[in-house]
């Protein structure tokens, strides 16, 4: 299965892919594959690294967005990999202040007006039901 828009692999965890996990939790949900190359074959993390990792990572997402995912371990053979499974919020999640979207294999980050409109989507309004200051109906 190639990388899509709901599925990333990395070889070894670093902390800018918590906007990855901003992302998928923005769009559609997705799964993030830590130990495996980018044709998807498990190359494994050592035990030092594994260990580390499944306790940071689940503190990290929650402690950043206020948000909890999934952070399994996955076996294939005698290698080891992580699983971070995150599901689509209904209401934006910001990281660092920053909000992020996963469109196709690439991460966005939504600023002005595509900000605004997904604000506005996840509320359930479009930008025709929002009032205007100091406009009267008989304007």
């Amino acid at each position: 299965m190639p990388e899509n828009q709901t599925i990333e692999w990395k070889e070894s965890w670093h902390d800018d892919y918590l906007e990855w996990i901003c992302g998928y939790a923005n769009a559609y949900g997705g799964t993030l594959y830590i130990g495996k190359n980018d044709n998807g074959d498990v190359i494994g993390l050592n035990d030092k690294d594994r260990k580390k990792l499944l306790e940071i990572i689940p503190n990290k997402i929650t402690d950043t967005m206020g948000i909890v995912t999934d952070v399994n371990l996955l076996y294939e053979d005698d290698l080891q990999y992580i699983e971070i499974i995150v599901d689509k919020y209904p209401s934006l999640i910001s990281y660092h202040g920053k909000y992020f979207y996963r469109s196709g294999s690439t991460m966005r980050t939504i600023t002005g007006k595509e900000l605004d409109k997904a604000l506005l989507k996840s509320q359930g309004r479009t930008w025709d039901g929002m009032p205007i200051p100091k406009l009267k109906v008989e304007d």
